[in-house]
């Protein structure tokens, strides 16, 4: 190996454990928030995403807001999705997707006899603790919440998610009727303990 491709060789590893560090460092934080449909992997999104507001505007439910200064300038002003109050209702032309210009949220490019596959957008999972029909009283609220075929299913009274099938659109939780909501949502980025012990 001569002199430049030595250099080259040094400066390219250099710069993929550099992009490795911030992409975990990302990740860690971008687990207190959730993103729009079919975002973008985090950092990708940070740098693509040009703050223009569009996807909010365009969203007919009103779920998707801004994030919040305190949560540092990198991530100021991004779009995120309050699931924690609302659903995602999964538009069939998805117009938060369509009107972003800059490819932060992207369809995924599919041959033409392809099923589109729908965006998995959090985790969720019932909390059968607070959960009505696990302590004796028939519920029923979320039965019909349940977009997706399968997801939300039933073991006789109890209702219990599929996590292959879930897109974590949180919907179930928007109708549950326990407050608070039995149904417990966590971001894509959330690691195992932060939730056994979610953050504030």
């Amino acid at each position: 190996m001569d002199r430049r491709s030595f250099f080259k060789s040094v400066t390219s590893k250099v710069t993929e454990s550099a992009l490795k560090v911030a992409d975990k460092q990302v990740n860690e934080r971008a687990g207190r928030w959730i993103r729009p449909p079919y975002a973008l992997k985090e950092l990708d999104f940070i740098l693509a995403c040009t703050r223009c507001d569009q996807c909010i505007e365009a969203c007919p439910h009103d779920v998707i807001f801004k994030l919040s200064p305190r949560l540092g300038v990198r991530v100021m002003g991004t779009p995120a999705l309050d699931l924690l109050n609302k659903g995602c209702h999964l538009c069939k032309d998805w117009p938060c997707v369509a009107a972003c210009k800059v490819d932060a949220l992207r369809i995924p490019e599919i041959d033409k006899d392809e099923v589109q596959v729908l965006p998995v957008i959090a985790r969720v999972e019932i909390d059968t603790d607070t959960c009505l029909p696990y302590s004796g009283p028939e519920c029923g609220a979320c039965e019909a919440s349940c977009p997706v075929p399968g997801a939300l299913n039933w073991d006789m009274t109890k209702p219990y998610i599929d996590p292959e099938l879930c897109t974590g659109c949180a919907l179930c939780r928007e109708i549950c009727i326990v407050d608070p909501s039995a149904v417990i949502v966590h971001s894509l980025y959330q690691q195992d303990e932060e939730r056994s012990n979610p953050a504030d």
